[in-house]
Order: structure tokens, then C-alpha cells, then sequence
């Protein structure tokens, strides 16, 4: 792992127009007040809004974070939940603040990559209003069936469902789970019935009370309820096989493969809004990338993730965006969810 973080451009294609118009005083001038203000960062407490509810790794990620931010720059750093919208509630509210370095963003990156193909009206330019600063993997994906659902296995799960629909709960809107399970039924007949959650928590809540069949997401945020048997995980998502998860197979072991079984990759995504000074967002990307060595939470949260190595910053989470993010809609457009 590098010790010190690669950088990347922090003003977008817009702002680049706008100082070329100003000319080069207002260049002069905007340049003078960033650096002023990444001289004086951190003025006050930062505020880390999260885009899922409490119980999903986004919210474990943030708070993970936000420990560590706190005890290296010495202010307090706050995490707020603003789940919905796709995420948007939570993205527009980021890129509407001052870029100033005091309040970011914690996001499936998913959701960002989606918006502009969901969303009739989507409420800011999800590639150019807010900036990249560090990616966490949610590790180790997972699907899982409740309990006392009548199947053993994947295999006969299919059968169930071309026989009835089975219930999924997913807990965002064009997720990689939504689209894999949309792809797993357009292959083989089987048919689910999606119902879409503000976040992991409150789909577990339904699939422990057995109100629906099925639910996915990340190792941290079922691996509990699988520990204690409250639920049966019954094939890998994304990632590699799991010493945590003995015998469940990935899609590939179980025949399926193309972009929908492998390259929906999702992580939680620390984003400022464009504009934040290049020297705040890259001591941002600097603490995170260094947290996975010298944090104990944040090393612990690698850990139950089912990670082998910590966040991405600079060019190779730039390359990560470009590469992802096309897969996600093209997907979405392919299966139908995209607005015409």
C-alpha cells in the first residue's frame, strides 16, 4: 500500500469554463481565497451525511471515519443519516453547501452512477458537483433468504420462483442486487417481486420478521443475522469465496456470468463538493487512505467487510468511476429501469 495517496483535479470541466471567462485576476483571486481557506481548515466541526439509514455498511463506513477524522484534526466530526431520493436527498444537500472542507458525503457510489439514468430530474450533476476523495469496498456481497423459506440452495430457489413470485428486498433502487436479480429472472423465468428499501437496515428488519424472501447486501450488513442462523446466505454476489461464508458459492460457481454477475462492484464513496480547496480534499483522501493501518475501527470494519486491502484514492479511484460506472447503466438500460 503507497504511503502517500495519489492526487487528482478537484475543479470540474464547469468551474474551468468559469475562471477561463473571469480571466486571470479572478484566477488570481479564487486561487488566493482556496488557499486561504485550506490554511484555516478545520474551522469548525465536519459534518459526514450519510445517504442510507443506520445498520448498512455506508453508515459503518462513515462513522468509521468520521473517529478517525477527529482524533487526527483535532474538531469533531458528526455523521447524519438523510436516506431516500436515491440518494439524491443527501448529494444535493453536499453539493449545495459551501466548499469549504466542513461537510461531505458518504454514498453508494452506485446511486451516483445511476441517477442520470433513473431520475426524470435529477438534482445536480452527479459527475461535476461533487468531488472524489476515497473509496471503501463494501467488501464481501451476499444474497440471503429468510429462514424458513422452503429451499436449500440457489438451484432450488429458481424452481420456487418460476413456480410463485418470491419476495426480494433491496435496499436501493438500481443497486447491483436489483440489477443481478433482474438479470437472474430474465434468464431463467424466475419471477421476483422487488420491493425497494431506504437502505440495508430497515430491509433486514423485514426479512427477520420473514415479511419478505429474500435480501442482499454487504457482509457487514447481514453477516449478524447469518452468524446467528436468523437468516441462510445462499450465494456470494461480488467478491471472491469467503472463509466467513463456508460452501456459498458465487454466481460463477453456480454457471452465472456477463456484467450483471460480475462487474457490479459497489463501495461507499467520500465525496466535497466541487470547489473544495485541492489541498482540504487531499489531506481527506491522505487520512482515509492512511486509516486502514492506523485506525483500530476503521481496520476492524476492513475486516468484517472481508477485505484484503483498505479505501482507494486519487488516479486508480478515477480509473475505478470510469470503469464502473458505464457497466451499472448500461445495465440499467438494458433491463428496462432507465427513464425513456
Amino acid at each position: 500500500m503507497q504511503d502517500t495517496p495519489p492526487t487528482f483535479p478537484v475543479i470540474s470541466h464547469r468551474s474551468r469554463r468559469r475562471l477561463l471567462v473571469l480571466g486571470p485576476a479572478a484566477l488570481t483571486a479564487t486561487a488566493w481565497q482556496r488557499a486561504a481557506q485550506a490554511q484555516a481548515w478545520p474551522a469548525k466541526p465536519i459534518r459526514i451525511i450519510a445517504a442510507q439509514a443506520p445498520g448498512a455498511s455506508n453508515d459503518a463506513t462513515a462513522r468509521s471515519y468520521a473517529d478517525y477524522f477527529s482524533t487526527r484534526l483535532g474538531v469533531a466530526v458528526t455523521v447524519e443519516n438523510k436516506p431516500g431520493g436515491l440518494g439524491m436527498i443527501a448529494a444535493e444537500m453536499v453539493a449545495r453547501s459551501p466548499a469549504d472542507g466542513h461537510t461531505l458525503l458518504m454514498t453508494l457510489h452506485s446511486n451516483l452512477a445511476q441517477a442520470p439514468v433513473l431520475l426524470k430530474k435529477v438534482p445536480l450533476d452527479t459527475s461535476r458537483d461533487l468531488v472524489p476523495i476515497a473509496a471503501l469496498s463494501t467488501g464481501v456481497g451476499v444474497g440471503a433468504m429468510k429462514k424458513d423459506l422452503p429451499v436449500a440452495n440457489l438451484k432450488e430457489l429458481i424452481e420456487l420462483a418460476r413456480k410463485r413470485p418470491v419476495t426480494v428486498g433491496n435496499y436501493g433502487i438500481a443497486s447491483g442486487w436489483h440489477l443481478m436479480m433482474l438479470q437472474l429472472a430474465r434468464q431463467t423465468g424466475a419471477k421476483f417481486d422487488i420491493v425497494n428499501y431506504k437502505g440495508t437496515g430497515p430491509m433486514m428488519v423485514d426479512l427477520l420478521a420473514g415479511q419478505i424472501d429474500l435480501g442482499g447486501g454487504s457482509l457487514a450488513g447481514l453477516g449478524a443475522s447469518i452468524q446467528r442462523g436468523s437468516i441462510r446466505p445462499f450465494v456470494i454476489t461480488y467478491g471472491s469465496r469467503s472463509s466467513k461464508l463456508p460452501g456459498v458459492p458465487t454466481w460463477v460457481d453456480e454457471g452465472f456470468t456477463g456484467p450483471a454477475f460480475q462487474s457490479l462492484a459497489e463501495c461507499n464513496l467520500l465525496l466535497a463538493p466541487t470547489g473544495t480547496p485541492p489541498e482540504v480534499v487531499n489531506r481527506l483522501a491522505q487520512l482515509a487512505h492512511e486509516s486502514a493501518q492506523q485506525s483500530p475501527r476503521v481496520k476492524a470494519l476492513i475486516d468484517q467487510l472481508g477485505l484484503d486491502s483498505g479505501p482507494i484514492v486519487g488516479d486508480e479511484l478515477r480509473r475505478f468511476i470510469d470503469q464502473v460506472w458505464p457497466a451499472y447503466r448500461g445495465l440499467t438500460r438494458e433491463l428496462g429501469l432507465a427513464v425513456e
